[in-house]
């Protein structure tokens, strides 16, 4: 897992490129991964570049559908490997397979942009970091290193300013395509090669295994990478999912699913779960809904226009009723909880930010409420309830055990009904 940039602190780590550097994790597990997270994130004063974890927006790896950037053909390059191009087509019928609607991507600003990490004045921060060692021990270098991070001497202050723009370019031409997409699956390598083939050509073919992830930090993303198969000679293929910074939590609930566990375990203490996923703070809050804010009905828009996403449809647990409320310009349902005489009720689960979360509440009118509702799994979410007092007038209609059953058997209602001069 490569956390987002600055989560984890790089004090007392040798640089590579200070402002970019990033902590990555190596694990068995999504679960053990996001362990070792909760206990390494968390801003350090020596470190100016570590920040506060913020909350991820949409959990596209907790829900049952969620859009998947795949590159366009002329953007993957497999370099020859007929074999890793197969499992990435795979890959890709796999993804399917737990629920993502492919999206083809333009990847070229992305690729773009991985090239300046190495062609660009990013290189500079290479020699920054070791340049008393290098000028005094330049000869000890191994020829390749010596040559790379040497080139870092060449790069003015104008144009590591003039890459910095470009790279803005290149970051708001990327923030396109996240409007389209939740995350981006690659190849983590094109193809792997032997010790022997890299000492041979060492800067392209390591330029060629970073094809896919050499933008990543630039552009400040978080990443997993996950296997998929072998090839015929054993040597593994995997591919990388890669979301903006602050997704990291979507991202391993996505590898904990690509992996085959329902949920996250770790191969570490039980008891230690609960204070990492707390360590990760959500940033998402879930509301239940049960009537005119359902898919596609009149006030479905007071959550999709604040960045909602439908997570589930499920239902109540049997101690709820369902009543049709008179009156407003928008027909609405009560939702009840009652000690008897209840049933399930069909809800919607949507994910809305936290951020947006008061400005929806003040859309909430008399005599709906915000409350705790019991599922029917025995888990509880908030939702829409209803003041029992208003349910005097109102017309009980939890024998449809649906809002949108009732509001289709009005339709039908009225089709049927004689046509009146």
């Amino acid at each position: 897992h490569k956390p987002t940039r600055g989560w984890i602190p790089t004090s007392g780590v040798v640089p590579a490129c200070r402002s970019l550097d990033t902590i990555s994790i190596f694990s068995l597990n999504a679960g053990d991964a996001c362990v070792v997270l909760a206990a390494m994130v968390g801003t350090d004063p020596e470190d100016p570049y570590s920040r506060p974890v913020k909350g991820h927006g949409f959990d596209f790896g907790s829900v049952t559908r969620f859009s998947l950037g795949i590159p366009r053909d002329k953007d993957l390059k497999f370099f020859g490997n007929a074999e890793t191009e197969a499992l990435y087509a795979k890959a890709v019928e796999h993804a399917k397979y737990l629920g993502a609607e492919c999206v083809e991507v333009n990847l070229s600003p992305f690729l773009e942009a991985a090239k300046l990490l190495y062609d660009g004045p990013w290189v500079a921060e290479r020699y920054a970091a070791i340049k008393n060692f290098f000028d005094s021990n330049e000869s000890c270098l191994m020829s390749v290193t010596r040559s790379i991070i040497g080139s870092g001497k060449h790069w003015s202050a104008a144009d590591a300013f003039l890459c910095q723009y470009r790279l803005a370019v290149l970051q708001a031409q990327c923030n396109v395509v996240w409007g389209m997409v939740d995350v981006i699956m690659v190849p983590t390598a094109g193809t792997i090669y032997k010790i022997d083939e890299v000492e041979k050509d060492p800067i392209i073919l390591n330029s060629n295994l970073g094809y896919y992830t050499n933008f990543i930090n630039l552009l400040d993303y978080c990443a997993i990478a996950v296997p998929f198969g072998k090839q015929g000679n054993e040597i593994p293929f995997g591919v990388t999912f890669f979301a903006p910074a602050h997704q990291d939590l979507p991202l391993l609930h996505l590898a904990s699913k690509w992996l085959g566990g329902e949920e996250m375990r770790a191969t570490t203490e039980n008891h230690r779960r609960p204070d990492a996923m707390a360590a990760l703070p959500n940033g998402q809050f879930q509301i239940a809904v049960c009537g005119a804010h359902m898919s596609d009905l009149p006030l479905n828009w007071q959550l999709t226009s604040r960045g909602g996403r439908l997570v589930r449809t499920t239902m109540t647990s049997q101690e709820y009723r369902l009543f049709a409320l008179p009156g407003g310009d928008i027909h609405r349902p009560g939702l009840v909880h009652v000690e008897q005489g209840g049933t399930n009720i069909a809800v919607e689960i949507w994910e809305l930010p936290d951020t947006e979360l008061g400005s929806f509440m003040e859309q909430v009118p008399f005599p709906l409420a915000i409350g705790t509702i019991k599922l029917v799994d025995g888990s509880t979410v908030k939702g829409f309830l209803c003041d029992y007092v208003a349910t005097s007038e109102a017309e009980d209609i939890s024998r449809f055990t649906s809002w949108r059953s009732y509001v289709d058997s009005l339709k039908e209602q009225q089709l049927s009904s004689p046509l009146r001069p």
